[in-house]
């Protein structure tokens, strides 16, 4: 359930257009976050980093319980894609500012992936609120 509240949590700092549609009164509380924006995209690149390779190591669910796996694999992805969409600046002021040739690399993905934030943010509560309901339905 952790995972999927945090992917909702993730999503909705992604795709603050969504947000604002729904209250206009959310630009202050957006405002607030964003001096954070790019140690939250870190944390959460991380998180879904670690989501990946823990999906990876419990390959064995896949027999047991395939639908909650291919769910934790998805919504780890979308995690990492859009923590490292919010986290760019601090990644690369970070990580790779000592790597030219990854900073590179880093920005070709970035502007691959920048058109599709809003599609992800989406992707991303939908796949949070269904692993929300599977670890009910799974696990209970």
């Amino acid at each position: 359930m952790t995972w999927g509240l945090s992917l909702i949590l993730l999503s909705i700092i992604a795709v603050p257009s969504l947000l604002l549609a729904k209250k206009p009164n959310a630009k202050e509380l957006l405002e607030k976050i964003e001096p954070y924006q790019g140690w939250i995209g870190l944390v959460f690149c991380f998180w879904g980093v670690w989501g990946i390779i823990t999906s990876i190591l419990n390959l064995g669910w896949l027999t047991n319980y395939p639908i909650w796996w291919i769910t934790l694999l998805a919504g780890n992805i979308i995690q990492a894609l859009l923590g490292f969409m919010l986290g760019f600046g601090m990644i690369n002021k970070m990580i790779l500012s000592k790597n030219e040739a990854a900073k590179e690399k880093a920005d070709q993905l970035r502007a691959k992936l920048a058109p599709k934030q809003g599609k992800l943010g989406i992707a991303g509560i939908a796949v949070g609120a269904w692993m929300i309901v599977a670890s009910f339905l799974f696990f209970v």
